[in-house]
């Protein structure tokens, strides 16, 4: 079980700013942005962007137009989008999730996980 989904089922507490049957999204506990927030799926079927992409194109677009909704939200609307891929690129959660970073980003604003 990743730390997400220990999130997903209260096992864990979070900052959560949005769920429904298929997504949560939760506040990250080390921001690196004003607006850091973790869009993830709820199922633990897809380690990655990659796999979600091939598995289930329909929730990747949810999961794309809920983070559009939170920066708006949020912020002023715009955005940045992360998905980190292998551990190489900085993925050390092995469920897919997508970072929301808004509100004045720097070059050092770039989501790790």
């Amino acid at each position: 079980m990743s730390i997400f989904s220990a999130i997903i089922s209260r096992d864990i507490p979070a900052d959560i700013v949005f769920e429904s049957d298929t997504i949560i999204a939760f506040r990250d506990i080390a921001p690196r942005a004003p607006i850091h927030l973790l869009v993830v799926p709820k199922t633990e079927a897809y380690a990655n962007v990659v796999e979600l992409a091939a598995g289930d194109p329909a929730l990747l677009a949810e999961l794309v137009a809920v983070a559009q909704d939170l920066a708006r939200e949020h912020s002023d609307g715009e955005f940045r989008l992360i998905f980190n891929t292998g551990a190489n690129a900085g993925q050390s959660v092995f469920h897919v999730h997508a970072h929301v970073l808004a509100g004045g980003l720097t070059e050092g604003s770039l989501g790790g996980e």
